[in-house]
């Protein structure tokens, strides 16, 4: 065998041939760690898709992530960290993309409702215990 052969498999011992394509994260995003939008991305925040991502896969800027998070969201509304689940992904990188999706206009994020704003429990039940006596 000649050394250049054997320099050959040895430079790529670790390359398996069923692993197939592999996209490291940081080309998925372009090199950006966080979006530099004003939307905060919480782990349930839900990504609903809007009119005009009817058809994804048109828009030929956009990387197929991007296509398949608009399209699992399609369906229903999914929160930040079932679409990382979904597509195997970081949390970080579908932030970025979703974050990407929401400047294009193609989803728009719903955060829930802190819990400093909701109602008291209290409150609830003297209104309906009001109703009741009326």
């Amino acid at each position: 065998m000649s050394d250049s052969v054997r320099h050959s498999r040895r430079s790529h011992h670790w390359i398996d041939a069923d692993a197939g394509p592999v996209v490291r994260p940081y080309a998925m995003t372009r090199g950006r760690t966080s979006h530099a939008g004003r939307h905060r991305l919480d782990l349930i925040a839900l990504v609903v898709p809007e009119p005009a991502a009817d058809d994804p896969g048109r828009d030929q800027t956009l990387s197929p992530e991007h296509v398949e998070i608009v399209e699992r969201c399609g369906g229903a509304p999914q929160s930040i960290a079932e679409l990382a689940a979904g597509l195997d992904l970081p949390v970080g990188v579908v932030r970025v993309l979703v974050g990407d999706l929401v400047d294009d206009a193609l989803v728009h994020v719903t955060r829930p409702v802190p819990p400093a704003e909701l109602p008291d429990v209290s409150i609830l039940r003297e209104v309906i215990n009001g109703l009741r006596a009326l």
